[in-house]
């Protein structure tokens, strides 16, 4: 469901379960000419424009959501209820309308729409896959193991996802997008601290670790005179969204998280996840990383050859990714997906963390609306 940027990254890394275990048998987009469009480039023979005919189709068993947010939770649940398995990419869902809504109201109406969400996934007995691509990630993927040979335990996690600014219109407005940097990129590396101390409860033969309380703050840095002054390259275009963010967040052993998110950093997408164990440090650079560093002393050197995410400019130092989707975990999330769906069992990356993902966020935007430290209500 989609066609744009989400949807040809996620019809790209089903390529190698083609044949094997999934196929991909239908698209929809509202606009019928970019639904054929996408068709054509990934070899679909059916088009809607309807989202309620793709989930009534036959030829669907798994429909995956690549829309736009402020439509994940519709669609999900019109899915679930048609009988269809669930992959929906991040975040699961949010708030959507007037960015001068109370904070609260928002919490308690984000929340609901993912709880609509996991009712209709759990009253049909389908599975959800949650796509938060940082959960299958090789990077993080060593630090689960490294954790788990230390034998130590996890006492703080540090983690950002950063940019310059998204290239969606959408983007722009809580009506369209349910936030700004917080829930468009904040939900990444949110996910992956959740991820990680659920993993850690889990592998001590307990309990997922949860989220406790969350201390944030929010602003919009490119709508200061600093910014709309001087000549500046971001693209970052906020009309009631925040553009930067910060998050701490309290785990309910005590141990903490430190988040970033903004669209105020040049120089590609930052997506890195610091972990500091009792027994030891590990610093995880998804984006960018190491395997291949190259120097140009203009852009033009490098042709057309694609180099990395949103840099804008691939002069100097650069850090080409030379298998980006595999780095970020694309092709691992889609094949667990399909292969928990066959299985039926619960995938990585699973209902329970994207309604946690969801609570964090909107409490964060709560925290940062009133000053002060938000509690999460645990049972």
């Amino acid at each position: 469901m989609g066609a744009r940027f989400a949807a040809d990254l996620h019809a790209v890394n089903y390529r190698p379960l083609l044949g094997r275990k999934a196929t991909l048998s239908a698209v929809c987009s509202r606009t019928a000419s970019e639904a054929q469009a996408f068709a054509t480039r990934h070899e679909i023979s059916r088009v809607f424009t309807d989202y309620r005919a793709l989930v009534d189709s036959p030829d669907v068993d798994v429909v995956d959501v690549c829309a736009t947010t402020n439509v994940h939770h519709e669609i999900a649940v019109a899915a679930a209820r048609a009988g269809k398995h669930v992959i929906v990419e991040k975040p699961l869902t949010g708030w959507f309308g007037d960015a001068a809504e109370p904070r609260d109201l928002m919490l308690d109406g984000a929340l609901r729409n993912c709880d609509a969400v996991l009712e209709a996934v759990s009253k049909a007995g389908v599975t959800l896959g949650y796509a938060e691509d940082f959960v299958y990630a090789p990077p993080l993927a060593k630090v689960r193991r490294l954790l788990e040979a230390s034998g130590g335990a996890i006492l703080e996690l540090r983690a950002e996802e950063s940019h310059s600014g998204s290239h969606a219109v959408s983007a722009r407005t809580w009506r369209t997008a349910g936030g700004g940097s917080l829930l468009r990129m904040g939900s990444h590396p949110i996910g992956a601290v959740l991820h990680l101390k659920h993993y850690e409860g889990r592998a001590r033969g307990g309990a997922p670790i949860r989220a406790r309380s969350v201390l944030a703050d929010v602003a919009q840095l490119t709508r200061l005179p600093a910014s709309t002054e001087r000549p500046r390259y971001l693209r970052a275009a906020p009309e009631d969204v925040e553009d930067w963010a910060v998050a701490v967040i309290t785990f309910e052993d005590g141990t903490k998280a430190t988040i970033h998110s903004n669209d105020i950093t040049l120089g590609g997408v930052r997506n890195v996840v610091s972990a500091y164990l009792t027994s030891g440090v590990v610093h995880a650079n998804i984006t960018p990383n190491t395997a291949v560093v190259a120097y140009a002393p203009e852009a033009r050197v490098w042709g057309e050859e694609y180099i990395t995410e949103k840099v804008e400019t691939t002069a100097g130092w650069q850090f080409p990714s030379p298998e980006e989707d595999w780095m970020r975990g694309f092709p691992q999330e889609l094949e667990d997906f399909v292969d928990a769906i066959r299985e039926r069992r619960q995938p990585l990356s699973d209902a329970s963390l994207a309604r946690e993902v969801v609570e964090v966020i909107y409490a964060g935007y709560l925290s940062a609306a009133t000053g002060r430290r938000v509690e999460l209500a645990r049972p």
